[in-house]
This record gives C-alpha cells, sequence and structure tokens, in this order.
C-alpha cells in the first residue's frame, strides 16, 4: 500500500465518486457504509453475518473501549483483529462525539477533556495526544482526529470555540500519529471539519485542516439535530472545499435516503448506529418505505419485509412471524431486523456504487 496515496478515484456521476481505499487489513470500495461496532461488536450480529451481508469495514470507539475493556488490554490481545477476529479494517471513532453526547459528564478545556465514566465514575483527562495512543493501541486500520462537536444550535461563540479547539487538536493529532504505534501497521489518519451549520466558521475549520495533508477528511458535526435543508446546505459547502484525491467521511448518516443524498454530493464514506438501532425496535428500511412491525396491519401479513431484499431475514421469515417475535420480547426480533437494515443499508451503497460506475446514478429513484 501506498502511504502517500491510499485513496484512488474511478469514476464520477455529476458529483457522486466511486473509488478505493486502500489500508492494512484489505481495500475498501467506495462509497461505503461502515456498520458501528462501538465496543468491536455490532449489536447481535455475528462477524460472519456482516461478512455475508457485505460489510468491509467496521467501526468502533476509542472512549468506550478505553474504558472497558481497556485499550492496553486489546494491544496484548492482537489488537482488534486479533480480538474480535474481524480480519477486515477497522475505524475506531477518536472519543470525541462523546463529548458532545455526553457532555453532562465532561469539562472540555484547550488542552483536552475531563469526564467522568458512566460505568465506574472515576475522572480520566483526555488529550488529543491520548486518543490517538489509545487508537493505535487498539490497532485500528483508520484513526480519526480529536476534535470537538457542539450541539445545534449553539451560540456563535460556542461554535467558534468549538471551531478553534479542532484545528488545535487537529495539529497535535498529527503531531502524536507521526510516533510509531505498537503494531507492524501504520493507520491512515483523517481530520475532522466542524463549525455546526455557520459556513464561514466550516471554511475556517477546514482551511488550516486541509494544511495538515490528512489521509481523509471527515464532516462532523452534522444530522445532530439541525433540518435536513440546512443539513445539505451545510454539507455541499464542505464538500466544495475537499481536495478530489482524498476520501470524504459523513460521519453519523445513516437514513437511506440521507445516505444517496450525500452520495450526490460527492461523499464516500458513512456510519450509523440506526440500522442496529431500528432494527431493536421493530422499525425497517423497504424498498417500498420505512415498516413499524409492532403495528396490528401486521399480524397476518405472510409477505417478507422487503419483497426486493434477498437477506436472510426477508427470504425466510414473514411480516407476522417477526411482529410476533417483536411483540414476545423475543431476541430473535432485534437479531433478524439488525440484521435486515445493515444488509438493506450496505445494498443500498453498493448499488449506488455501481450505478456510479455504469454513469447511471440518480439519488431520486
Amino acid at each position: 500500500m501506498s502511504a502517500e496515496e491510499p485513496f484512488e478515484l474511478l469514476a464520477t456521476c455529476g458529483q457522486a465518486r466511486a473509488g478505493v481505499l486502500r489500508t492494512s487489513h484489505g481495500v475498501i470500495e467506495t462509497p461505503v457504509f461502515m456498520p458501528v461496532g462501538t465496543r468491536a461488536t455490532v449489536r447481535g450480529l455475528l462477524p460472519e453475518q456482516l461478512e455475508d451481508a457485505g460489510a468491509q469495514v467496521l467501526l468502533a470507539n476509542a472512549y468506550h473501549l478505553f474504558l472497558r475493556p481497556g485499550d492496553e488490554l486489546i494491544r496484548d490481545l492482537g489488537g482488534l483483529h486479533g480480538f474480535t477476529t474481524w480480519d477486515k479494517p477497522w475505524l475506531t471513532d477518536s472519543g470525541g462525539y462523546q463529548v458532545f453526547s455526553l457532555d453532562h459528564l465532561v469539562k472540555v478545556t484547550d488542552d483536552g477533556v475531563r469526564f467522568r465514566s458512566p460505568i465506574d465514575g472515576i475522572y480520566h483527562f483526555l488529550k488529543p495526544e491520548d486518543s490517538i495512543r489509545i487508537q493505535q493501541n487498539l490497532g485500528a486500520d483508520i484513526v480519526m482526529a480529536f476534535d470537538q462537536c457542539v450541539r445545534l444550535p449553539s451560540m456563535p461563540e460556542q461554535v467558534s470555540a468549538a471551531v478553534d479547539r479542532t484545528i488545535a487538536w487537529a495539529r497535535r493529532s498529527r503531531d502524536a500519529h507521526a510516533r510509531p504505534g505498537p503494531h507492524d501497521h501504520d493507520p491512515l489518519l483523517f481530520g475532522i471539519g466542524q463549525g455546526g451549520t455557520d459556513l464561514a466558521e466550516r471554511e475556517r475549520c477546514l482551511r488550516p485542516l486541509l494544511e495538515l495533508d490528512f489521509s481523509g477528511y471527515a464532516i462532523g458535526g452534522l444530522s445532530v439535530g439541525e433540518d435536513r435543508d440546512r443539513m445539505l446546505r451545510t454539507l455541499e459547502h464542505s464538500t466544495a472545499m475537499l481536495p478530489t484525491d482524498k476520501p470524504r467521511y459523513f460521519m453519523g448518516l445513516g437514513k437511506p435516503q440521507d445516505l444517496l443524498d450525500a452520495i450526490a454530493r460527492g461523499v464516500d464514506m458513512f456510519d450509523c448506529v440506526i440500522a442496529t438501532r431500528n432494527g431493536r425496535n421493530a422499525t425497517l428500511f423497504s424498498s417500498q418505505g420505512t415498516m413499524h412491525l409492532r403495528n396490528r396491519q401486521y399480524l397476518r401479513d405472510e409477505g417478507p419485509v422487503d419483497p426486493a431484499c434477498d437477506c436472510p431475514c426477508c427470504t425466510r421469515y414473514s411480516r407476522a412471524y417477526l411482529r410476533h417475535l417483536y411483540k414476545s420480547d423475543e431476541m430473535l426480533g432485534a437479531i433478524l431486523g439488525s440484521l435486515h437494515n445493515t444488509w438493506f443499508l450496505l445494498r443500498l451503497v453498493r448499488r449506488a456504487r455501481e450505478q456510479i460506475l455504469a454513469g447511471t446514478f440518480d439519488p431520486n429513484v
């Protein structure tokens, strides 16, 4: 693998892109949806099921694995690849999002983040250098710079302060990443753009990140409560600034139409917990629209969740049976729903890639 040029753009269709991203544990074909295994597992699904569904890369979270079982333990047991037996690429989030999502436990300073563990109440202080070290211990193939995400809406001074920290922490993450890790491969380091929905702040954040020449660039702090039009407008502004020869990653996006609209605007990589979270709660994606399988209308419905889907759930089980499992709080319902939703999103993005390569991609079809 060429460390200088890990990404190759193969085709475009409008702004939509198809490419390949080379990592130490395999090639990732983009655009790609990455199932979320926050604690080194995608809830309810076996690695074999994920592989059969077409998953190419999984996401884990440095914050959670640092707290339990500990990044040093995972390091000593072969990194995420050896620990979990998933031998394809891993991407690790830096923990910066938890500064946003768990802010009742967090105090942010320019040096880093002080937080209390939700597991045992012990206080920790996490700096950009710590985040990179943790991710290196985990043995990920792609690691993320430490950043600060803010809630939306936020006061302009809060957004500006978060951008200042994100820029400073990106430089420190880059310096820490230059030091060798404990495993026999060097992970790719992605920078993360912040700025809320303020286009000037987005631009102010991205410009110095581009000068740092990361291996890829993530768009963070969107799809966190803002309206859809504003999200898409901010996304378009961000992708217009990003280099064409680097992968572009929209963090935390997973609704089917949102994925297609973001692909149409030049995004290459996505992750979201929505596939398994919705699957556990009887909300399933379908080519006919989203279905809520606890509803009484499915009591005697003998059809599959999605007639156009070839996943094990759709090829074997009826909507009526799945409704029964959900209404009875049977574990199998959550497993089958999670498997279907994951399969659905992976297939959706894979077909988008095929259409881009063929020059026929249309996000509205």
